[in-house]
C-alpha cells in the first residue's frame, strides 16, 4: 500500500496518509515517512485517550488519494462511525480515492472457515460487499516459507513473539489454507469483473478464461449418473458446475417429480449450482442460459434408445448447436442398468 502511494506521489498525485499502523516495524516507518500524514483525532474513552483517523480533517484537506490501513478495524466508541469501512464510504462519497488493506480472515463469510482451520475466532470482520465494491483488488501473495523467514528476521513481530506465533496462528498448514482462501477469493472477484465487463460491452462469445460446465438433466433415474460424471469432470478442470432442468411451457409433465427433486438435491450435495429454467423449447432455453452465463462446456445425456424418440433427441441437440454460442458439447450415453 505504501509503495503504491509513493509511486503515485512520484507521478504528481496528491496522496496523504489517513491512518497507517506501523506496529513498530522499521520498514513501514521508513516508507510512511516519505508521505504526508493527516494528524489523527484523539478520543477520550473511559478516561483513556485513543487515536483514530480524523475523517473531518481528511475531508478538509481534500487529497486525491488517501491511505486507510486495516479496513476491518472497529473504531473507539464516540467516533464518527462504528467501523472504519464506514469512514471509507464517506471519503469515497466525497470523491476521494481510497487505498486500503484487508487480511483474508476478516471477510465476514470466511470467518467461520478460518475458525475451523485455525481454531481462532476472528472478531473484527467486514461484510462481503465491502471488498467486492473495490475498483481494483491486488493480492499481496507470500509463500508460507517466505513469511516464516520474514518473521524470524523480526520484520513482522518482535523476536520474543516470533516462536509462539509460528506455533499458533502462523503454522505452515494454517498459512497454506489461508493462502488458498485468498487466491480463490481474488479469482472469484476477477471472474465477476470479467463477466460484468462482457455484459456491459455486450460480448456474446465465450472467452473461456474460466471453464464453466453445465449438465442438463430431467426427472429420470439416470440424472444422478450424469451429475456425478459432470462433477468429476468439473473437479478435474476446476470448473464451475451448473445443473440445469428445463420445464417446458404448455407441455404435459411426464417426469417423476420425486425423482427430479432427488436429482437436484444430489447436485447440491456435490456443490453444483442448480438452476430451474422455463421455456417453450429445451434447446433454445439452454442456449440462452449458455450465452448469458458464458458457459464453456455442456453435457447432455442420451439413453440407448432406438425408436422414434431417438430422432426427437437428435433434433433437439442439433437445434441447440445452431442456437448456442460456440461451446464444447459432451454426449454421455447411460448404461441401460442406470435407467432401472
Amino acid at each position: 500500500m505504501l509503495s503504491e502511494a509513493i509511486r503515485r506521489k512520484s507521478r504528481a498525485e496528491d496522496v496523504v496518509i489517513g491512518i497507517v499502523e506501523t506496529h513498530g516495524r522499521k520498514g513501514i516507518k521508513e516508507l510512511a515517512a516519505q508521505l504526508e500524514a493527516v494528524p489523527r483525532k484523539q478520543i477520550d474513552y473511559k478516561g483513556t485517550l485513543f487515536e483514530e483517523m480524523d475523517v473531518d480533517a481528511i475531508l478538509a484537506r481534500r487529497p486525491e488519494v488517501v491511505l486507510v490501513d486495516e479496513l476491518a478495524h472497529t473504531n473507539i466508541p464516540g467516533s464518527r462511525h462504528r467501523k472504519r469501512y464506514e469512514d471509507i464510504q464517506e471519503l469515497l462519497a466525497a470523491k476521494i480515492d481510497v487505498i486500503s488493506t484487508l487480511n483474508i480472515q476478516h471477510i465476514e463469510s470466511l470467518a467461520p472457515t478460518v475458525h475451523a482451520i485455525t481454531g481462532i475466532t476472528v472478531r473484527e470482520t467486514v461484510p462481503d460487499w465491502v471488498p467486492l465494491s473495490a475498483t481494483e483488488t491486488v493480492m499481496v501473495d507470500l509463500t508460507p516459507e517466505a513469511l516464516h523467514n520474514r518473521m524470524r528476521r523480526g520484520d513482522v513481530y518482535s523476536q520474543e513473539k516470533v516462536e509462539q506465533s509460528l506455533k499458533n496462528f502462523f503454522r505452515r498448514g494454517n498459512l497454506i489454507a489461508l493462502r488458498e482462501l485468498a487466491l480463490r477469493q481474488v479469482a472469484e472477484q476477477v471472474d465477476r469483473s470479467l463477466e460484468s465487463y462482457m455484459d456491459a460491452k455486450d460480448i456474446r462469445q465465450n472467452w473461456g478464461v474460466r471453464e464453466r460446465l453445465a449438465v442438463c438433466i430431467s426427472g429420470s433415474p439416470s440424472g444422478q449418473y450424469l451429475i456425478a460424471r459432470a462433477a468429476r469432470m468439473a473437479r478435474r478442470m476446476d470448473a464451475e458446475l451448473y445443473v440445469l432442468h428445463v420445464e417446458r411451457e404448455f407441455a404435459p409433465r411426464e417426469e417423476n417429480p420425486q425423482v427430479l427433486q432427488a436429482n437436484l438435491r444430489f447436485a447440491e450435495n456435490l456443490g453444483a449450482k442448480v438452476v430451474n429454467l422455463k421455456g417453450r423449447s429445451v434447446a433454445d432455453t439452454i442456449a440462452d442460459f449458455v450465452r448469458s452465463k458464458h458457459i464453456t462446456q455442456v453435457m447432455f445425456g442420451r439413453a440407448p434408445i432406438r425408436d422414434w424418440r431417438k430422432y426427437l433427441y437428435l433434433s433437439a441437440v442439433h437445434r441447440f448447436l445452431r442456437e448456442s454460442p460456440p461451446v464444447d458439447v459432451h454426449i454421455v450415453t447411460q448404461d441401460p442398468q442406470d435407467l432401472q
